[in-house]
């Protein structure tokens, strides 16, 4: 099979291939990119495998990065872009379940191709777009049928997280997993417990992130690969209530979280420790713990213009996207956060300096206290965002407040 004409960003790395040819060696667009191309997909990393060895890939051009040489990885700058080329090479044993032990340079690109994860990733493509397919994975992409290369049993053995990618590309790509393939994640998956959270958690939020969400959630509950994940391995029930969640929205990564904290059956004071066994990020934690209770809120109806206020920026992007996802009802909310008196803290009309020259004995956290004080009625509508009307209430409402 030709493809043809080559797409953009495969036209924009034909010198690095033309050039390790013209110098007697084999080199290949390989992986993700050859095959997003022939489903039509958007391409994103282009990667070139070649039976040049680093020294020989650097030998050739001017400009290369050492990116993981003692893997076979060479970056080549060319122009503006940059390339990874990475030599053929066979791989032993994985003692971690992630990483060979030591990896072997060879010059075959079969040798090569059979220790990849699937057979839709196992393509290449020289430059004039002929197509190399030794294991059937240009059938697999007709069919949409995901299948590890080989016996998967060996597959997930060199790399465990291999199990993840499995439903992480269901859901990107909406195939179905093969049988056998799915028969081996099953039986080998508490092998993911060898694996570092943090790579994991990529794979996951991924798959939670993808159109076909359901697709991988599923594989990933039938095949108990949740049970080998942080905290989750007695949430099957709670998180199989995702399914039901509407697929036509996209989720980011901090939504993701949300959506999941929220189908969680974890008091709310165990979500924190949570989302630090998954090595989330700071902003993702600050995320959830502030708005899960305002998604509660929002189930039960009892949302108020603080609430609003308190989820801030994050209302549209990630709180309305989740709750959408679990069929709530959000269509006033833009609107009434929208027509809120205040946004963020810098909108109120007086600053800390303003309550120190209003009330010269107050001091330290009894300025906060006070501008929380005139927050709160300003975006309640107790009060306009006015300077002398909030004086004129905080005259008459401080008595919270040592003065």
């Amino acid at each position: 099979m030709q493809l043809s004409p080559l797409p953009s960003e495969f036209q924009a790395a034909l010198p690095v291939l033309s050039a390790l040819n013209d110098h007697g060696y084999e080199a290949y667009f390989v992986g993700g990119a050859v095959r997003d191309a022939l489903l039509h997909d958007r391409i994103h990393d282009v990667d070139i495998a070649t039976s040049a060895y680093p020294a020989e890939v650097k030998s050739v051009f001017r400009r290369t990065v050492d990116t993981g040489i003692q893997h076979g990885t060479v970056t080549v700058l060319l122009d503006h872009d940059q390339y990874e080329v990475t030599t053929f090479r066979t791989e032993s044993t994985y003692q971690d379940f992630r990483r060979p032990d030591h990896v072997t340079f060879v010059r075959s690109l079969k040798e090569d191709l059979k220790r990849r994860d699937f057979t839709v990733n196992a393509l290449a493509m020289d430059q004039h777009g002929e197509i190399t397919d030794l294991f059937a994975g240009l059938s697999d992409l007709q069919h949409h049928i995901l299948r590890a290369v080989g016996k998967p049993e060996e597959r997930f053995h060199e790399d465990a997280l291999r199990m993840m990618r499995a439903v992480r590309f269901q859901s990107q790509l909406a195939f179905t997993l093969d049988p056998a393939t799915e028969q081996a994640i099953a039986h080998h998956h508490g092998l993911l417990t060898k694996i570092a959270v943090e790579r994991i958690n990529m794979e996951f939020v991924k798959m939670m992130a993808a159109k076909d969400r359901r697709l991988g959630l599923k594989t990933f509950l039938d095949t108990q690969l949740f049970t080998a994940c942080p905290g989750m391995d007695d949430q099957g029930a709670a998180l199989a209530t995702m399914l039901a969640d509407k697929p036509q929205l996209l989720l980011q990564s901090g939504s993701v979280w949300l959506r999941v904290a929220a189908a969680l059956t974890l008091p709310e004071k165990a979500v924190g420790r949570f989302m630090r066994a998954w090595k989330t990020t700071n902003t993702e934690r600050r995320q959830v713990s502030q708005l899960l209770p305002i998604l509660k809120k929002i189930t039960a109806h009892h949302l108020t213009d603080w609430d609003l206020y308190t989820a801030g920026a994050d209302l549209l992007t990630v709180l309305v996207p989740v709750a959408e996802q679990m069929g709530l009802t959000t269509a006033a909310l833009a609107t009434r956060y929208q027509q809120l008196p205040l946004h963020q803290a810098r909108d109120l009309a007086i600053s800390g300096r303003t309550i120190t020259e209003w009330f010269p004995q107050v001091q330290g956290p009894q300025i906060g206290a006070l501008l929380h004080l005139a927050t709160q009625a300003v975006v309640a509508g107790q009060v306009p965002n006015d300077a002398g009307a909030i004086r004129h209430f905080l005259e008459q409402h401080a008595e919270g407040v040592s003065l």
